[in-house]
């Protein structure tokens, strides 16, 4: 990488994978697995575009907009868009690269890609925003389709949801006379999934779920458990919720002018999580809320922070906001207030320092003593991407499942990917007697040798 612009996001991202490629046994037993990592780490087509647009004064703007198309090994191109003034290269290398893996640990044919651009939804009005989608959509609509590169909005990316997904498929659809399942995340009534707003939400809460039932032996719940969430969009939301409903008890969201925690026995409550859902759709802030009659008699607003270091004890930790989230000082801080789960809702929701602390925690602790395990983005968050390949899969039969079958289906794959990343572990990082194996090496692993493997069988590197 040393030959490339300096580009933070995407070398952390790189390194993560890197490293546990080869702290594990994996080049010692299959060396020529080397040559793959310097192959996939280039993405197959980077298209970098201007976006044209007007705003409600008649004045011309302009935009930097982007689609990193970076690995179709295993179907056609998926990841989110993000429209947002922060977005560049590097990080929708990073967002893209972390997609071909995690989306490999779904077992659905889908390859990895990202894009978006650096537009601020943010104080603009819905026809600005709608028209900057139909400029938008009139460059990237030339690169996309339902079996090269299928974009979609994630619960996860930022400054997009379904009402911008719906104008750039009218725009697509108008430019190619096609209706087809290009875009997912669409709305409910014209070929959207039941359970798709709710998906990396629900499915991080079921792979934590699977986490406890092995380091348990299927005593272990939710029921009663301490829960901190960062963050308080689509994620946070449903992660919330989904643990509530299980027995949890949460304790704090977050946003990116400061965290609210739970002063009470009882937590955040459902009622206040569909508070803050309206207010985040109206793009207002916690502070906003924090001190009316339903906030200030049960939990208390910090002002730029995040809750990591106010929460007191916290059973299970959920970053769900965005990447590095949880620094080196805040991961010691949730080691000390008991965490015991730490399960990636965003995309690198640790810093590369946290990550280090939570792995030194588990491998130096056994298990009876309370070990912290780990889960990295690429796997916990898995849920939103593969209700995305679910919402393919029934646009392509021209049929809705219902919320029981997509539930189902969701459970059933976060439940694989959690075993997928366990028993590669073991087989590649066999750990210590008492120490539980390590799922950001599996994960990685597992999500590497499925991408590098049909690579080789396609002829890529040989």
């Amino acid at each position: 990488m040393t030959n490339l612009p300096k580009e933070v996001e995407f070398q952390q991202a790189y390194d993560e994978l890197a490293s546990t490629l080869t702290n594990s046994t994996l080049f010692e037993k299959h060396p020529e697995y080397k040559k793959a990592l310097e192959i996939v780490a280039i993405p197959e087509r980077i298209i970098q575009f201007r976006v044209v647009w007007e705003d409600d004064k008649g004045a011309v703007q302009v935009n930097r907009g982007y689609r990193v198309q970076y690995n179709s090994a295993l179907g056609p191109y998926k990841g989110g868009l993000r429209f947002h003034p922060s977005v560049n290269l590097s990080i929708l290398k990073f967002l893209g690269f972390e997609q071909i893996f995690k989306n490999a640990l779904t077992g659905l044919m889908m390859g990895g890609g990202k894009g978006g651009a650096d537009f601020d939804p943010k104080g603009k009005s819905d026809n600005e925003i709608r028209r900057f989608c139909v400029a938008f959509m009139g460059e990237l609509g030339k690169h996309i389709g339902k079996d090269t590169d299928v974009p979609q909005v994630l619960a996860g990316d930022i400054g997009v949801s379904p009402r911008e997904i719906g104008w750039m498929f009218g725009a697509y659809k108008k430019n190619t006379k096609l209706w087809e399942g290009v875009l997912t995340g669409k709305a409910l009534s014209w070929g959207g999934s039941l359970i798709r707003p709710e998906a990396t939400g629900y499915g991080t809460v079921y792979y934590v779920e699977n986490m406890m039932k092995y380091a348990s032996g299927g005593s272990e719940t939710f029921a009663g458990k301490r829960v901190s969430i960062s963050g308080s969009g689509n994620v946070a939301q449903y992660a919330a919720l989904k643990a509530i409903e299980l027995g949890a008890v949460v304790v704090s969201l977050s946003d990116s002018k400061g965290a609210l925690i739970a002063t009470g026995d009882k937590g955040i409550s459902p009622e206040m999580v569909e508070t803050i859902a309206k207010i985040k759709v109206e793009r207002k802030y916690l502070t906003d809320i924090a001190s009316t009659d339903g906030f200030s008699s049960s939990t208390k607003y910090i002002d730029g922070a995040r809750p990591w270091e106010h929460v007191g004890k916290v059973d299970v930790a959920l970053p769900c906001a965005t990447q590095n989230e949880v620094s080196g000082p805040e991961a010691e801080a949730l080691v000390k207030a008991g965490v015991k789960y730490v399960a990636e809702g965003s995309n690198m929701g640790c810093t590369a320092e946290a990550i280090e602390i939570f792995e030194k925690n588990r491998q130096t602790k056994t298990a009876n003593e309370g070990s912290v395990w780990y889960a990295p983005g690429k796997a916990a968050n898995a849920g939103g991407v593969a209700v995305s390949g679910l919402e393919m899969a029934q646009n392509s039969m021209r049929m809705k499942w219902t919320t029981e079958e997509v539930d189902e289906k969701l459970k059933q794959i976060m439940k694989e990917c959690f075993e997928n990343g366990l028993q590669t572990a073991k087989t590649f990082v066999t750990p210590k007697e008492g120490e539980r194996p390590s799922l950001v090496a599996g994960s990685n692993i597992a999500g590497f040798i499925k991408v590098a493997n049909a690579m080789k069988q396609q002829g890529d590197w040989w």
